[in-house]
């Protein structure tokens, strides 16, 4: 009979418990889940919220013991704001904090395993363990190795040497062989409109560095400039020939100069434009003639650097009215 009295004040106590949330007698162990706020953790400055709840307050403070696992490394790929969690006295829940950490690697999704040490505990478990995965936000969308935040040229394969853009060597990215009539064919900014002085011819340097002392222009005549001992492209820099004059502004930061005959003398009606190194090897050429309409405004590459050579204002929106861009791209801005 004893026995049977025992049974029900036991039963009695545990129906207290779990319909009024109140246990404070030792009879009685609280249960406990674990429970998180996502069940993933973006790579971006994300964060998870790790909360284990109690069926019931307790009369003492508990501390939970965590265990971290799964396939991303503690440390590594993201940080903890406690290895366990504390839920004081009279409280339901305590908390922690799991943060991403940021890296540059291209990763699958991977798992965070979090779950209560039953070992450190005299208690019973709803849910000892909950899984998080992480997810990587870097992106490589043209597939360079290279990630698209980090990528200035994220739609086209390119080297990583070359912040994820292809290395393009040495071009002619616009040629003035028309500067336009009146003030407004004052391409190289000193004030006087002159039909061989304004003309130009901006080249590109991809990389590398590239040496161009004693190098030559030549138009279907003669040598018409010899590059000055010194002269150095950067990588990703541009040099702009002007006919003549006396060049003003900055261009875009490019390296500036003037023809060493004082003239380019490109042919309106069709020319072709030789480039050769110190030792006479051909480097580049450009041809005048299947673009000999006297446009009265440059041909430029567009898209800058790798496109076909168009008329600046004429089929270029970007250009916003500009009839040349000697040393920045068609939009006015720096390379």
């Amino acid at each position: 009979m004893n026995k049977s009295r025992n049974i029900t004040r036991i039963i009695g106590i545990i129906l207290l418990c779990l319909f009024q949330f109140a246990c404070t007698t030792d009879d009685i162990l609280p249960v406990v889940a674990l429970s998180s706020s996502s069940e993933s953790l973006s790579e971006a400055d994300g964060n998870v919220t790790i909360t284990a709840t109690l069926n019931g307050t307790f009369s003492e403070d508990l501390n939970f013991n965590l265990n971290f696992s799964g396939s991303a490394n503690l440390s590594e790929d993201y940080s903890t704001s406690s290895n366990s969690i504390t839920i004081p006295k009279g409280e339901l829940s305590g908390d922690i904090t799991l943060n991403s950490i940021q890296d540059t690697m291209l990763e699958e999704p991977e798992s965070i395993v979090v779950s209560l040490d039953a070992s450190e505990v005299l208690t019973e478990f709803s849910t000892t363990e909950i899984q998080i995965i992480l997810q990587d936000d870097d992106v490589d969308t043209d597939g360079d190795g290279v990630f698209d935040n980090e990528d200035e040229c994220p739609n086209t394969p390119g080297d990583p040497l070359n912040n994820g853009c292809p290395f393009l060597g040495f071009l002619i990215n616009e040629v003035l062989y028309d500067p336009p009539s009146g003030s407004a064919g004052d391409a190289n900014n000193d004030g006087t409109r002159d039909p061989n002085e304004d003309e130009f011819i901006e080249f590109f340097n991809s990389g590398p560095e590239l040496d161009m002392s004693g190098w030559t222009v030549s138009d279907a005549s003669e040598v018409r400039h010899i590059f000055p001992q010194g002269t150095i492209v950067p990588v990703n820099g541009v040099l702009v020939l002007f006919g003549g004059g006396s060049p003003t502004g900055d261009f875009g930061g490019a390296i500036v100069q003037t023809g060493s005959e004082s003239v380019i003398n490109m042919n309106n009606s069709g020319d072709f434009v030789t480039v050769a190194d110190a030792n006479g090897n051909v480097v580049l050429t450009f041809d005048v003639e299947p673009l000999s309409n006297n446009p009265n405004e440059s041909y430029t590459r567009f898209p800058d650097l790798t496109g076909d050579f168009v008329q600046h204002d004429q089929d270029i929106e970007e250009a916003n009215g500009a009839l040349y861009s000697p040393g920045t791209k068609v939009d006015g801005s720096s390379f």
